[in-house]
């Protein structure tokens, strides 16, 4: 067996939901909790600061092979620099191989050879910026990025599937853009994929999405 270890902001409810539906037999899924309640930047420093290293050290008890970093945003935050400095401290204090959600998303729309992508999100301009920031420092053209403007981490969970296509397809032109990323693992994005991808045509990604096929893939090439 492979054990999976997944830091999730506490309020988060759908990342965990997305990943047991699609967890092979042969991994098990062990969760460590950072706490957040505000999807702003002052709530999120505040998590990576005082709440990351806890987390860290909880899920390092369950000895993963595995661990995903699981907020997109937060990945985002700081730059791509900081971001691969949490990698590198999920790998020598969990003594795991790091999974980054917003990394994994530009490595995806690299795979799929999308220049010009447009964004969806749950946030506030402040994060959007930054998420915007961190997708264009990879090689991504952001046509355009729209935020539902949510601030409390917890209702994010609470827009619906048909919402969130709902919501998309009013604001993005198949015609302009490559792909769609709708960023945000507590989004339940995962469940409006489909449906989206057949109204408009084009690839969409999501983030639980990448970080779920990237943490496969390290897992299998550690097999």
């Amino acid at each position: 067996m492979k054990r999976l270890g997944l830091l999730v902001p506490s309020s988060n409810t759908a990342m965990e939901v997305d990943f047991y539906r699609h967890l092979p037999p042969n991994v098990t899924l062990h969760t460590a909790r950072m706490r957040l309640e505000e999807t702003t930047v002052e709530g999120e420093e505040a998590m990576l600061d005082e709440h990351f290293p806890r987390a860290l050290r909880d899920i390092a008890t369950a000895r993963p092979d595995v661990v995903v970093f699981g907020c997109t945003s937060a990945g985002a935050l700081r730059g791509r620099d900081y971001d691969s400095s949490i990698c590198t401290r999920i790998s020598r204090e969990a003594k795991a191989s790091p999974v980054s959600v917003i990394a994994s998303a530009s490595r995806a729309l690299a795979e799929l050879n999308a220049k010009r992508v447009a964004v969806i999100t749950p946030y506030i301009d402040d994060l959007n910026r930054r998420v915007k920031a961190s997708l264009e420092h990879d090689g991504s053209e952001v046509i355009g990025i729209w935020g539902m403007g949510i601030d409390d981490n917890f209702q994010i969970a609470q827009v619906q599937p048909d919402e969130i296509v709902e919501f998309s397809i009013s604001r993005i032109s198949a015609k302009s853009a490559d792909c769609v990323f709708i960023s945000c693992t507590n989004l339940r994005a995962m469940e409006a994929r489909a449906e989206l991808q057949r109204k408009l045509g084009i690839p969409v990604l999501t983030s639980n999405q990448v970080a779920f096929n990237a943490a496969m893939d390290t897992l299998l090439h550690e097999a």
